[in-house]
Parts: structure tokens; sequence; C-alpha cells
């Protein structure tokens, strides 16, 4: 019986009416790749764990071995399931990670990228939760992980090339505490954030600007946050965490301006 997803009208970004189908069948690999993932949840398997052979699968779904390698496609490509060949080979449980979650939904936003101003929208409303949150949970091998990062960019760069990496490394500061945040939804989006500023054109470019000058002050909020955190400040934490966006907001589109 073929699955079929309700659909609504949507409004575009540039605010036009975007008119889709009301409902939309779906292709018998999607259909069969979705029962596989009820099969996986009902079985209670987890990652490592082997799924039934090919030959069962088309057996069990009446379907062609064609439409059944394609369902496995989709499902190793969501990073669900991985294959293996050779003696002992076959398919098994993926442990999907965040990283390739990120990749696949950077590549939504790929011909429709958003800008500076929608991603600190974002930051600015999430990372200081994240920080509150944060505030008294984080142990001391992690705080000396976070200060590991700092030293990137604890001083001033040689070259261009060393001040790129410390722009990138000020960002993966923040990534560490979207992994930490005891909300794992709210650290995936925190993280989203950072993977899309990090793949902005407009970003980079002022990455690799030689007048970037917003080093110290980040540097700043940083240990002033680290310090909130290791002595449990929750408020204190979300009011730097909140400072120190507007801050890098206020500073990316002076320079996002300037190097038009």
């Amino acid at each position: 019986m073929p699955v079929v997803i309700e659909k609504k009208k949507e409004t575009g970004r540039d605010g036009q009416r975007l008119f889709v189908p009301a409902e939309r069948t779906k292709r018998r690999p999607e259909a069969i790749a979705d029962r596989i993932k009820d099969y996986i949840r009902s079985e209670g398997l987890g990652p490592g764990d082997r799924l039934p052979q090919e030959r069962d699968l088309i057996d069990t779904f009446k379907a062609a071995k064609g439409t059944v390698r394609e369902a496995m496609k989709a499902l190793e490509t969501q990073g669900l399931v991985f294959t293996r060949s050779g003696p002992g080979g076959g398919a098994f449980v993926a442990k999907p990670s965040a990283r390739h979650a990120m990749e696949l939904l950077s590549t939504h936003f790929f011909f429709d990228q958003p800008s500076i101003s929608d991603i600190y929208a974002m930051r600015k409303v999430l990372e200081p939760e994240v920080a509150a949150l944060l505030a008294g949970r984080v142990t001391r091998e992690e705080l000396i992980a976070l200060e590991n990062t700092i030293r990137i960019y604890d001083h001033p760069p040689a070259d261009l090339d060393e001040q790129y990496r410390q722009r990138v490394a000020e960002l993966d500061f923040h990534s560490m505490l979207a992994q930490l945040c005891p909300n794992p939804l709210l650290g995936f989006v925190c993280g989203l954030m950072h993977n899309l500023l990090r793949e902005l054109p407009a970003a980079r470019a002022i990455y690799a600007d030689p007048t970037s000058l917003s080093r110290e002050t980040g540097l700043s909020f940083q240990y002033r946050l680290m310090a909130a955190l290791k002595d449990g400040r929750s408020e204190d934490a979300r009011v730097i965490a909140a400072e120190h966006m507007a801050f890098a907001e206020s500073y990316m589109l002076e320079r996002a301006a300037a190097t038009k």
C-alpha cells in the first residue's frame, strides 16, 4: 500500500506563495527504507548489528533486487546503514554522526544560503542557553580541552594562513560547547549554525581579511565564559554569551560591508 505524506502550501524566502501538491506518494524504495527503519526500531537493533540478507529483504518486501538495493543505498547515504564485503560481510546498522547530518543539512542551503544575519539571529538566541545549561557541568578535562582550543588563537598570527586557522578555531570553541550541551537538540542546532558559518563565502572572506582585529575581544569573552562555567554561574554565563554573540554579529556585519 503506498505511503502518503501530506503537504501544505508553503511560503518561500522571498514571500511568494509556493504551491506544492497536497500529497505525494512515496516511491517504492523510499517506502521500503522506512520499513527497514521500523524493523531496526522494533527489533531493538543498535550500531554494529547485522541486518537481514538481501535475499531475505527481497522476499519480505516482495520487491525487485534493484528496488531493495536503492532503499539500502538511501539508508547508507543517511548514515544509518553501512556495508562490508568479504567473509562475514553484509549490511549493518550504523550510528549516524552529527557531522554527517550537518553535511546533509548544509547541502539543503547550497543554492539558497542563509545570510550572516540569519545565522546570528539563531546564535544570539540559542548560544546563551547552551552556556547557561553548561554552567557547573563542565568537567576539568573538558575545561582543559576548551583551553587547548583557545591556545590556537591566543597569540597574534604569523601570517594570513595562521589567521584563517585561528578564526576557524574560534568557532571550534563554540562547537565544543555545543557538543557538551546536555540538551542534544539545542547543541545540534548550534553546531549546524557553526557549520553553515564555516562554509558561508561571506564569512570565509572575513576570516581571510588581513584587517580582522576581533581576536582579543573574542578571547576576553571566552575566558570570562569559561570562568562562569567553572564556577557554576548560570546567569553570568548566559549574559556573557549573549554579549559575545551581539559583538560577533556586529563585527561580522561591519566587516562584510567593508569587504564587498
